[in-house]
């Protein structure tokens, strides 16, 4: 597993008493809830999806962290290299930074399919290292996706789960599903759940 932020020794946040204060987030799978879903190798491949953007600022807004963890296989199978996932993912920071938003960390799964990894979705390892490194509430905090893995991952992780598309695959049994991330922000948010 890769992560934006590396050998960042401390990432939670202290109130002035030293306390350490505990977050609410956005867990998102990448493709398929930011950008246009596909096998996305290069930059010229990364389309964001229309509102996603502006849903990751308004979830900001809202007082949520957004974090990202994807399971990108591609590495493991040599269609694509480390660093050149890592421009990716800078890439996909700048153009969120760009509409305002700010996703504050990521974490990539680059294991084969079936390695039997702990960290490729649906198993829960990347959601638990950032709820571990940064103290999320799991009570208060969701994740995004938009396959059963993502839906998977999220229930083992004791999160509340968003699917996004048109029908959730059987058995998935989300918590919640909407047809973008954009208007799962929106609908969430007039419903008073975020």
């Amino acid at each position: 597993m890769i992560s934006s932020n590396e050998g960042d020794a401390q990432n939670r946040e202290n109130n002035e008493n030293g306390d350490t204060l505990i977050m609410k987030a956005f867990i998102l799978d990448r493709d398929g809830v930011i950008n246009v879903g596909g096998s996305i190798n290069k930059k010229e491949e990364f389309i964001l999806i229309a509102g996603a953007a502006e849903a990751i600022k308004k979830l900001n807004q809202l007082g949520y962290e957004v974090f990202v963890a994807s399971n990108q296989g591609g590495v493991g199978l040599g269609y694509m290299s480390k660093s050149a996932l890592a421009k990716l993912n800078e890439y996909m920071l700048e153009l969120i930074r760009a509409e305002g938003g700010v996703i504050r960390d990521t974490r990539y799964c680059i294991h084969k399919p079936h390695a039997r990894c702990r960290c490729r979705k649906p198993m829960p390892g990347m959601l638990n290292d950032l709820i571990e490194a940064y103290g999320i509430d799991r009570l208060c905090s969701f994740m995004v996706g938009d396959r059963d893995t993502d839906i998977q991952a999220g229930k083992s992780a004791r999160l509340q789960t968003i699917f996004i598309g048109q029908a959730a695959p059987r058995g998935a049994n989300p918590d919640y599903q909407f047809e973008s991330l954009a208007i799962a922000v929106t609908e969430l948010h007039r419903a008073g759940i975020i």
